[in-house]
């Protein structure tokens, strides 16, 4: 059980924390004193891996569940760039991890079929000699137990950088493409990229790769779906990116299209990031502070000219700095925002949704907004991009730092804010995927480079 900190304890650290699941902590702008590794105990200090690849709590331990190179049962190879990951029951006894591979449009050598390139009808987009675009979806079946592999293989082909994306309640894997390069771009393209693609959990093998284009057309990173009504809100990684929401015309079918929405605050800024530029401009959001929202209506959400945030901003929709994963927690989700924040070191936003969410009443009672954590000192967050919600009502937080030399960690933050380190990977790498097996006794992470997937298990 994790010790909690009061307020006034969390302002002497210099962090800002609010609420999981209903709890608040509301907090102005916070400044690092005395800044060190971690603002509560969490599990403990960081025992040194004997094998060098991740440091962990004392009564905490690994496993290697996926590596690159890794021959699969369709014959392929396992693709490299780990990425997004989400973990599905598929029975009472085995989990499906549905992984993204964010391999750029020539990245073939680390593709599933190596340079010659995967031949295969079932592919989103082919080079000129037809060979499938080495971007895609792999799926690992593990007995929930045991963590035994019992099959591998590609589940989606021919797309460009998967880079997050999200779970849904009907059990599939929504990946998304963070790259917008159309045919005249790229000798390699044909088709238009950035899309969203729904990949089945219990499918077998390559699914019917059919973008869902009312989700529009951007450079996306993550996804998730709020099980009460269905909506998918959407995170896009660009200096001035917007935050997005899915009204879908049928629920639980994505590809029967829907209308997309734009963010804005009703009593806040139009810019959350909290850089030089923006407090300049008298664009200061204060963390810890609750705003209301508004959702904007969104035209040409195809967007063939890559301006989508543009027109949204231009309506009045806020800006946010590099919107990254996103995870629905207790009735509130969760994202981070890469480099935002007056040190550029990260953000970490909270929405809580309208309890008329999505239809006509929703003005009476509107959504609210605020800044989670906004990070003044490297040393307790820098560059979080993924995430996820434990069990315990936690956030599991991957850095991926953008340095010579990386530091990353999985960083734990608390109900009220507090931050503490799980984990400390030793090599040079982003941590991603991070997600929790349906009886919470797992946390599966991936290693973006060389490649793998551990399983991590332990008192949580």
């Amino acid at each position: 059980m994790m010790e909690k900190m009061n307020r006034r304890q969390v302002v002497a650290l210099g962090l800002t924390g609010v609420a999981f699941g209903g709890f608040a902590l509301h907090a102005g702008r916070l400044h690092a004193a005395g800044a060190g590794e971690a603002t509560v105990p969490g599990y403990g200090p960081l025992l040194p891996d004997p094998a060098g690849i991740l440091d962990l709590p004392r009564g905490f331990s690994y496993s290697v569940v996926s590596s690159l190179g890794d021959l699969m049962d369709d014959g392929n190879v396992m693709p490299g760039a780990f990425d997004g990951m989400g973990c599905f029951a598929l029975d009472d006894r085995r989990i499906a991890l549905v992984r993204n591979h964010e391999l750029k449009s020539d990245d073939f050598a680390r593709g599933p079929a190596g340079t010659k390139g995967l031949m295969t009808p079932q592919a989103f987009d082919r080079r000129p000699d037809g060979a499938a675009l080495p971007g895609g979806t792999s799926t690992t079946i593990i007995d929930a137990k045991t963590l035994q592999v019992e099959q591998q293989y590609l589940s989606l082909a021919g797309t460009i950088r998967n880079c997050a994306g999200g779970t849904t309640p009907w059990g599939s894997w929504l990946t998304c493409e963070e790259d917008v390069t159309r045919p005249d771009q790229d000798e390699n393209v044909s088709r238009d990229h950035g899309w969203v693609f729904e990949v089945p959990a219990a499918h077998h093998g390559l699914v019917d790769p059919v973008p869902l284009t009312g989700l529009g057309r951007f450079r996306h990173e993550a996804a998730c779906v709020d099980p009460a009504t269905d909506i998918v809100y959407l995170t896009e990684d660009r200096d001035e990116g917007l935050f997005y929401r899915f009204l879908p015309n049928v629920r639980g079918k994505l590809s029967e299209g829907g209308r997309l929405q734009a963010l804005a605050l009703i009593d806040g800024p139009s810019d959350t990031r909290n850089w030089e530029e923006s407090l300049a401009a008298g664009q200061e959001f204060t963390p810890g502070v609750w705003a209301k929202t508004r959702w904007i209506d969104l035209e040409g959400t195809d967007s063939p000219d890559d301006d989508l945030r543009l027109r949204g901003a231009k309506a009045g929709a806020t800006l946010f700095a590099r919107g990254e994963g996103l995870w629905f927690g207790r009735g509130e989700l969760y994202f981070c925002c890469t480099s935002g924040g007056a040190a550029g070191l990260g953000q970490v936003m909270c929405y809580r949704p309208s309890s008329n969410e999505g239809d006509r009443y929703e003005k009476d009672a509107p959504g609210t907004l605020q800044i989670f954590v906004e990070s003044t000192d490297k040393a307790l967050f820098n560059y979080g991009d993924n995430l996820t919600v434990a069990p315990n009502g936690h956030l599991i937080v991957c850095e991926d730092q953008y340095t010579d030399v990386v530091d990353n960690h999985l960083r734990g933050i608390t109900p009220d804010g507090g931050l503490y380190p799980l984990a400390r990977l030793r090599l040079q790498a982003e941590l991603a995927g991070a997600c929790f097996s349906p009886d919470g006794l797992t946390l599966f992470v991936n290693l973006y480079g060389p490649g793998k997937t551990l399983a991590i298990r332990g008192p949580w």
